[in-house]
């Protein structure tokens, strides 16, 4: 690691010019990049390390001129080596929103300018040749629920039925997500991933595993966030209040506001599914233990949606009765 970060430095003295770079590091993210922060001029700038054998940021390029295209806050490139897989960019500053959230004077003003990107995403940015958010990308999704959490982690054996019913979860989650309509998706649209920043709010991060997919996929990302839980009538309040600028603009036009939350509901289930997943795998994976504690009320999530879905009530019950329960248990 030593080694590659003699090499980053060497790139930004003699190729971009700067004269005994000082990187300070910044926290790491749930993926193999690193970033770091360094001052040139005075001014902070953001240094994105991606190991090419393990990240490739052409994605991150594409997709960052696309969004800045369309008028969204994201990181100005300033200079790229694709090759050796590090980035000079613009500093969005250091103001996330889930900190921020705490402070309940300033809440309703934070999602409002997160729903309203939001829309100016799904009504302006380019879908063109993105990967699709398709059958196959949402069941191996749903599968890192099965392995990682349910199977590694757990060590839960599922019957036959227990599988079988899974299945049949997982086939409805799947085809709730594709009868939507279809538009650019961030992927992780949430609190983590949001700055706080002077003009145009938010800052957007952590946007290069965009697809084109489900139009609710990036909604209950960022309101049933896996990090900060919410009342639920403050999450339908704010669901609503994108609903109606959503229909404004002719994203969802036609569709009832009963579909719509059908959607809303059944798509965030298939997203936690995946989320705690992921959280599994990044601890038995790769060795980050961080994300453990944010399982509980991800699955909880789950329970709550699915207890007013009687076609899902194999789902709820395995997360309620089996996975929940166990998952409680290791972290008291």
């Amino acid at each position: 690691m030593n080694n590659r970060l003699n090499t980053l430095q060497d790139w930004l003295e003699n190729q971009i010019g700067i004269h005994a770079p000082q990187l300070a590091a910044i926290t790491n993210d749930a993926s193999f990049r690193r970033y770091f922060r360094i001052t040139i001029d005075g001014v902070a700038h953001i240094v994105m390390d991606a190991p090419p054998d393990k990240e490739d940021c052409a994605p991150f390029i594409d997709i960052a001129q696309r969004l800045q295209k369309s008028g969204l806050n994201v990181p100005r490139i300033i200079a790229s080596n694709h090759e050796q897989g590090f980035l000079l960019l613009t500093d969005l500053g250091s103001q996330l929103y889930l900190p921020a959230l705490s402070d309940e004077t300033q809440v309703d003003s934070l999602y409002g300018d997160a729903i309203q990107a939001l829309i100016k995403m799904q009504n302006n940015v380019s879908c063109e040749d993105l990967p699709l958010y398709d059958h196959r990308l949402l069941h191996t999704e749903m599968d890192l629920f099965t392995n990682w959490l349910v199977d590694k982690h757990l060590k839960l054996s599922l019957s036959t039925p227990d599988q079988a019913n899974l299945e049949n979860c997982f086939e409805l989650l799947s085809n709730n997500a594709l009868s939507q309509p279809q538009v650019f998706v961030h992927r992780d649209y949430h609190s983590r991933n949001l700055m706080i920043v002077p003009d145009n709010n938010p800052g957007i991060l952590d946007f290069q595993d965009a697809v084109k997919g489900a139009i609710t996929y990036d909604l209950v990302s960022l309101l049933r966030d896996c990090y900060i839980a919410w009342p639920i009538e403050r999450v339908k309040a704010w669901a609503k209040n994108y609903y109606t600028l959503a229909q404004q603009v002719g994203i969802l036009k036609n569709v009832a506001e009963t579909q719509f939350f059908r959607w809303f509901d059944l798509m965030g289930i298939q997203r936690h599914l995946k989320a705690s997943g992921i959280f599994a795998r990044l601890y038995h994976r790769d060795g980050k233990s961080g994300y453990l504690k944010d399982i509980p009320r991800t699955l909880n999530y789950i329970v709550e949606v699915s207890a007013n879905y009687p076609e899902l009530s194999s789902l709820h019950e395995l997360v309620s009765q089996q996975v929940l329960p166990k998952c409680q248990a290791e972290i008291h």
